[in-house]
């Protein structure tokens, strides 16, 4: 009998995994989307292939050697072929203990479930650094961030290993359920080490101050890209339960989910009034941002506020989001699609509204973890983004800029039927 429901539970378990997974894999449709839609038109090609590529690169490097550095074990060897009853907590077994109070699953699906956060983070990079980086440049840099800069930060947070061997995160009573600052804060600060070795788009500051807009060529495809944002994030939320097979499963799966999605709608509707109010107009851009912000938010603890918390942490990422887009043009930090701000500012904010619902935690936990999180990703990020411009450079010439780097990187127009603006 018990080796009956353990089976089940087995069975379950890994099933949602998979699921779930496959859930965050399609938030990289999303995030292609999403960029494609609010970049010009010269520049879609390149960033569409840029999507794709960072993808198979992050799933790559995460299976030579980043999930070994993340949680130990190295699953390109071992191919986890075989599972027994006494194998599967095992090398790859879960990361919460064994078959009592513990999450048993396959440790394959443990590990595509954690690579496609890898690639989440990844794609937080592309829009940032957008229609003037050199492609291959961007795709050595995803080498390095997914194989070893994410994962060791990763080590730290959810991997429970020591920060350089000084003290570990959990003992201060750092937590973070699901990513907020583990996944898209490093994700973030990673973008902004290149956006400041980039520089700006040409034009889009003028020597007077002047902040010009570029509107993005597809709007359509934006909010599609959003959507499907929205939706995996239940995936993202969800399955960092790590388990479904029990009752209190069950209900913290069902809240997670109920919390995710009120946070993204009291976002949305925050960041559409916050833009009301200071241009005049009702933003979609804004208001698409707006969503991801609350959904960013909520990301640091999804399990434990009531929905009508949840609304308000996704309403504050929503007014926080429209201030700090506003915020970084002034500064001249030229983010084309507001990555910095919706993952690194509202990530930084999850984390921080964390103890306000979950009593283990504390707020100098949660702050000693962001700094630990932004100093190292920020940093090594830095080095390596200096190093390729010495190197190979990371910017196209100006102009390459001006034609669209869909020619020059991709030598295709994703729109070859229009005349598009310069």
């Amino acid at each position: 009998m018990e080796s009956n429901i353990f089976h089940l539970q087995y069975a379950i378990d890994t099933f949602y995994f998979l699921v779930c997974g496959a859930l965050v894999m399609w938030m990289a449709a999303g995030f292609a989307m999403l960029e494609s839609g609010l970049v010009r038109a010269k520049n879609t090609t390149e960033i569409l292939t840029k999507n794709v590529a960072l993808f198979a690169v992050s799933c790559t490097m995460y299976m030579i050697c980043g999930y070994a550095i993340m949680y130990g074990g190295n699953i390109f060897l071992s191919g986890m072929g075989n599972v027994d009853v006494g194998g599967v907590m095992g090398e790859f077994g879960s990361r919460d203990g064994g078959f009592e109070g513990g999450s048993i699953y396959s440790g394959a699906s443990d590990f595509f479930f954690q690579v496609v956060f890898v690639a989440t983070a990844m794609s937080i990079v592309s829009g940032a650094v957008a229609e003037r980086m050199k492609l291959w440049a961007f795709l050595v840099f995803a080498v390095v961030m997914t194989g070893f800069i994410y994962p060791m930060e990763g080590s730290w947070t959810w991997g429970s290993a020591s920060v350089f061997g000084m003290y570990t995160l959990g003992d201060l009573g750092f937590s973070d359920f699901a990513g907020s600052g583990i996944v898209h804060m490093a994700g973030a600060a990673a973008a902004l080490a290149g956006v400041i070795l980039l520089g700006a788009r040409k034009g889009k500051y003028g020597p007077n101050g002047e902040i010009r807009a570029f509107p993005g060529a597809n709007l359509p495809l934006a909010t599609l890209g959003t959507f499907i944002l929205w939706m995996g994030w239940f995936g993202f939320n969800g399955g960092s339960v790590l388990k479904l097979g029990d009752v209190a499963s069950a209900h913290s799966v069902a809240m997670v989910f109920l919390n995710t999605n009120a946070a993204a709608a009291g976002g949305g509707i925050a960041a559409l009034i916050m833009a009301r109010l200071m241009f005049g107009k009702a933003d979609l851009t804004m208001l698409l941002n707006g969503a991801l912000a609350g959904l960013v938010t909520i990301t640091a603890e999804p399990s434990t506020p009531t929905a009508l918390v949840a609304t308000l942490f996704g309403a504050l990422g929503g007014i926080l989001v429209v201030l700090s887009i506003v915020t970084m043009d002034k500064l001249r930090i030229d983010d084309p699609v507001g990555a910095i701000s919706v993952h690194g500012v509202c990530g930084l904010l999850g984390l921080m509204l964390v103890p306000i619902t979950n009593g283990d935690a504390t707020f100098f936990g949660q702050i000693v973890g962001a700094i630990t999180i932004f100093v190292w990703v920020f940093g090594a990020s830095l080095i390596v983004w200096g190093i390729l411009k010495a190197v190979i450079g990371i910017r196209v010439s100006e102009e390459e800029e001006y034609e669209g780097v869909d020619l020059s990187e991709c030598g295709m127009e994703a729109y070859p039927e229009f005349v598009s603006s310069k």
